[in-house]
This record gives structure tokens, sequence and C-alpha cells, in this order.
């Protein structure tokens, strides 16, 4: 079974569920933020974990922060496939003792992802191409975690993705954005729910290209859970 973690009432999988249907997939959601227990790795077939609003190492405020770095420890330790987006991909590298930092490479909007060389050759990241589109909505940021290879960055933010072992991803950027979900956290503060309007159409500018690679991504990933 496929397990998606949402950590944050609302961050929910978006297009990734969508796109999970469409390919037949059966999957199942687990919220530990509601006490819900993490899925037993043995009859796991692959992990996909949403953001959250709160940091990685906000362990005191959110005590289930702990038990799912430590889950992240024993799935990266087994190479089970596993994708973490942007909450998720900094509690992977937090779990893994690498530094995730907050005020420093901040992103809010639509943006281009530039792929690393190592990146270019990932099986993650096959046929999306060297340069792509994607929403990106973080205050914090991931540094790689010793001996994973960094795969792709962005002009503001130099650590947009890595991969741990064969196929244990972390990524900063959002693939299962959808329009309403833009307009739902542009009204998160002040400063953002001013810029709504602005978040949305430079969405719109772009959903062909960026629904494309969230469906590439997952597509990609899939085929390393076999």
């Amino acid at each position: 079974m496929l397990h998606i973690i949402q950590n944050d009432p609302e961050v929910p999988p978006g297009l990734v569920g969508e796109e999970l249907d469409r390919l037949g997939v059966a999957w199942s959601i687990v919220h530990p933020y509601r006490g819900e227990p993490l899925p037993h790795l043995a009859a796991t077939r692959a992990v996909i974990m949403m953001g959250g609003a709160m940091g990685a190492n906000d362990d005191l405020k959110y005590p289930f922060l702990t038990e799912l770095k430590a889950f992240l420890r024993e799935v990266a330790a087994r190479d089970i496939p596993y994708l973490g987006i942007c909450l998720g991909g900094q509690l992977l590298a937090a779990s893994l003792g690498a530094a995730v930092t907050s005020g420093i490479h901040v992103e809010k909007g639509t943006y281009s992802v530039m792929l690393t060389d190592e990146g270019a050759d990932d099986r993650l990241f096959r046929g999306i191409g060297q340069e792509f589109v994607s929403f990106q909505w973080h205050n914090d940021n991931f540094a790689v975690p010793q001996g994973a290879i960094r795969l792709a960055f962005s002009p503001a933010c130099p650590h947009q993705a890595f991969r741990v072992g064969t196929r244990v991803w972390g990524v900063q950027f959002h693939p299962e954005v959808d329009e309403q979900l833009v307009r739902e956290w542009s009204s998160w503060t002040k400063e953002t729910a001013a810029r709504t309007e602005e978040f949305v159409a430079d969405y719109r500018r772009r959903e062909a290209d960026y629904r494309n690679v969230c469906r590439r991504l997952l597509e990609n990933f899939l085929g390393c859970c076999q």
C-alpha cells in the first residue's frame, strides 16, 4: 500500500491524490497531527509526505514530529520509496542530521526550478527537463544530508531536491498545489493575502506546465516502487 502522510489540515494531497486516482493506484492517508498511528513499514509499498505550516524542529509544539523523524530514519535505512514534499523534505533532512533553517531562502509563488547534472540523470526527474516550473511556499529550507545527492536548486534557494540511497527523495517545491490551495495558503498572512490575485494569475499562466510536472514526477516515483 502507498501511504500519504498529511501533517497539517490545510495542506492536503491535492493534485497528488488526483493523479494517484487517475493512475489507479491504491493509497491511504494518515493524519499524525490527529494522533493516528503511522503505517507499518513491513506492509508499506511507498510513502509520500506532505508539507505543513510548522517547522521541522518544532517538536515541543508538535510532538508528533519526533515520531515522524524516527519513522523517516527507518524509511531511509530500508530504502523504502519516499517522496517528501516541503516539510516532508525538511523532516527527512532533519532526521538524517542536516540543518533546517528559517528566513534565509524564502519563496512564495510560482518559480522555475533547475536540475543539477545529477538531477538531470535522476529517475525521479526523468523527462521533466533541465528547468521546470513549480509552486513554492516556504520560509524554511533544508541542507542536504551527508551522503545525499543534491538534485535541484532555484535562484533564491540552493537546495530544492535531494536523494538519499536510491529511492528516497526530499523536495522543497509543491507539485500538489492547485488553484484552490493557492488561494487558501495566500490567506494565511496579511502580506500574502494582499497578493492573492497575483499568486493566482501567475499560477494560471503556467498551470498546464505545472500539472505536467506533477504528473511526470508521480509517474517516475511510482516506477521506483516496483
